[in-house]
């Protein structure tokens, strides 16, 4: 009898599992796993150190499948290798309600260590995971105690180095000098519209060697040995991240090998049965999983056991021989706050000074990374304006890893990707910063933040027309309605020095994506002997001055708070009677209960909303009986004071058009 092979079994395997999914659901991405499969076998049974019975065990490598459109690959090796995933869903791909989305989710499929799918993405949140290793690892580690010790792999495809986060997450890796990233390219030459030469005819090695990358190349995508001794040297190379560039053939095995038209769609009846043929599989059966393959795969769960047991084993020294390391690893990991960590926060009562909420939040941010270890990050260059400096705690590189200030470069798309990763390798409070304008560029990762729904802080500041002379192009007009659109998404504008304060604690303790949005220019400090600034923050939105029986409601955010009172004092010379409520965020306020809701925003109340910000999205919050004082065009060129007078942001201006308002509503 023959001798199987057990490695070529277990690829076709593969290959095969993942074609019936498709083939089932008549929707996929058969190419990718036909051509790739190979690589991710490799990788999977040669190399990485995951649990199947516990995916999250800490010391895992990670693995993340940047080419997010072939998931029935990556779920035909999580149900293969023992995870948590039956073959019933493997069956109920792409379909409602099932484990096996068109593209990876995290946190809805046991093992997916990101959600993956719009190209580039998880090609940047590697770099992220990556940079979290290597801080922990020195943080933690201790001579014969690395406790913090893997690597991240990550198979990434034409397409994710087309996009251009790829070029910015690919530089940022190489100057940090990530040695623990590995990345698989899967080499095929094809998109969708064609060979990749229509569009695309760089050369990729010297482009990687110039960024800082080892660069190493498989001739034959079928060549196990070639792959497996590629991965090797990358292992051994300890200051570079290493690309492996594997020539691979799309569709391999079936009829439409090297075809376009294999990416994106099922094959036809006839040509998946002469792909199985190909491959020495049953024509006729569905889901058919070799025994001798099976095996192989599932011996991964014995040796993950093992894997965590020793590490498990070497950690019980460790918390022997440096107990205060191990309790604030546990800490780190389990992403527990150390007790007293939102103490001795600035309180500002000199209400007679002036200051920008950035100021504010530079501050706080200085005294949160004192008692926070792990909070790290930095900006796109703009750390200085940004103010999130945390003083002296170095810079991060991988060859001087303690440093807690990350310069992710004028680099904002891969910026918020790789903060992303951070927050998914866990351990690290990771945050990234720019102009409120430039979210524009963060908006994927932003987004992707929210669809895993973790605990990424993203700091914009130059929040509005405030920012100035610099004009239009940098002045934020319909950002914070549109991140406000954005599920999952926590949006917080303070409206002073004091509420900025609660707004940190907030995106600390809220475990959740949440954005910060910062004033560039001064405002006046609220008082918080006199305001409930510290309990009211914490419901979104509250009563911050009344009046009993308001005739109407002046609602602000942010810089335009300190308007909305102003124009209150105004109202009241004329015997109108006006509550003023501050909402620093609709997604906080949205949480409380309705009962709450209404207390602070009646619905017979006329209200007045004054926000430097497009009007659109506010009458969900306040109904027809209200007025809004808005921006609905892009701003303009002069010294932000003059901005602010020019578009109505005054005391007077909002006196004098309430007045209107509510006299419009009596004439009715």
């Amino acid at each position: 009898m023959e001798k199987v092979n057990i490695d070529e079994l277990c690829v076709n395997t593969i290959r095969i599992l993942s074609l019936d999914q498709i083939q089932r659901a008549k929707s996929g991405h058969p190419g990718m796993p036909l051509g790739a499969s190979p690589i991710a076998y490799v990788i999977w049974d040669k190399f990485l150190r995951f649990n199947p019975k516990n995916p999250n065990w800490f010391n895992r490598d990670r693995f993340i499948l940047s080419a997010g459109h072939a998931s029935a690959m990556l779920y035909s090796l999580l149900h293969l290798y023992g995870f948590d995933l039956p073959l019933e869903e493997l069956k109920r791909f792409r379909q409602l309600g099932s484990k096996t989305p068109g593209h990876p989710e995290y946190g809805l499929t046991p093992g997916v260590e990101a959600t993956t799918g719009p190209l580039g993405q998880g090609f940047a949140m590697g770099v992220g995971m990556a940079l979290a290793e290597c801080y922990l690892a020195n943080y933690f580690n201790r001579e014969g105690f690395n406790i913090v010790d893997h690597y991240t792999y990550v198979m990434v495809s034409d397409g994710d180095l087309m996009e251009g986060i790829s070029y910015e997450a690919a530089a940022l890796a190489g100057r940090l000098k990530l040695g623990k990233l590995i990345y698989l390219y899967d080499d095929n030459h094809i998109t969708i519209e064609g060979d990749t030469h229509l569009a695309w005819d760089e050369d990729v090695d010297m482009r990687f060697k110039a960024l800082g990358w080892q660069v190493l190349n498989v001739e034959d995508g079928n060549d196990l040995k070639a792959i497996y001794n590629a991965i090797k040297e990358a292992q051994a190379e300890k200051e570079k991240p290493s690309i492996i560039r594997v020539r691979t053939h799309i569709g391999y095995g079936s009829p439409k090998m090297d075809n376009p038209a294999v990416h994106g769609a099922p094959l036809s009846e006839e040509e998946a049965k002469a792909t199985k043929r190909f491959f020495g599989f049953p024509e006729d059966k569905m889901f058919y999983i070799p025994e001798e393959a099976l095996n192989h795969f599932r011996k991964a769960i014995e040796r993950g056991r093992e894997l965590e047991e020793s590490w498990n084993k070497l950690f019980e020294e460790y918390e022997k021989a440096y107990p205060e390391l191990a309790k604030k690893f546990k800490q780190f990991v389990n992403g527990e706050l150390p007790e007293g960590w939102d103490k001795d926060l600035p309180v500002y009562t000199d209400t007679s000074k002036k200051i920008a909420t950035r100021t504010a939040s530079g501050d706080t941010l200085n005294i949160l990374a004192d008692k926070l270890p792990n909070l790290i990050g930095g900006s796109a260059d703009l750390a200085p304006s940004n103010k999130v400096v945390l003083k002296g705690k170095g810079d991060f590189y991988c060859d001087n890893p303690s440093g807690r200030n990350i310069h992710y470069g004028i680099r904002e798309h891969s910026m918020g990707a790789v903060v992303n990763g951070m927050a998914l390798h866990g351990g690290l409070i990771p945050f990234g910063a720019t102009f409120f304008v430039f979210s524009n560029y963060m908006r994927p990762a932003i987004r992707m933040a929210g669809l895993m729904d973790i605990h990424s802080i993203f700091v914009f500041s130059h929040d509005s027309i405030g920012v100035g002379e610099d004009g239009p192009t940098h002045q934020p007009i319909e950002q914070l309605m549109s991140f406000r659109a954005m599920p999952n998404i926590t949006v917080i504008r303070p409206a002073d020095a004091n509420e900025t304060v609660e707004a940190w604690k907030l995106a600390i303790s809220r475990k959740k994506p949440v954005m910060l949005i910062l004033t560039r220019q001064n405002v006046p400090v609220l008082d918080p002997k006199k305001y409930p600034i510290s309990e009211g923050v914490k419901r979104g939105a509250y009563i911050l001055d009344d009046e009993e029986n308001p005739d109407v409601i002046l609602i602000g955010t942010g810089s335009e708070v300190s308007v909305v009172l102003g124009a209150k004092e105004l109202l009241k010379r004329d015997g109108i009677k006006a509550r003023v409520i501050s909402m620093p965020s609709w997604e906080i306020f949205k949480e409380q209960t309705e009962d709450y809701r209404k207390k602070v925003i009646p619905e017979d109340i006329p209200k007045v909303v004054v926000e430097a910000g497009v009007s659109f999205g506010w009458k969900e919050i306040v109904g027809d009986n209200s007025y809004i004082i808005g921006i609905d065009r892009f701003g303009a060129s002069a010294p932000g004071d003059v901005l602010m007078r020019e578009f109505g942001f005054t005391p007077e201006n909002v006196a004098e058009k309430t007045k209107k308002f509510l006299a419009n509503i009596k004439i009715c």
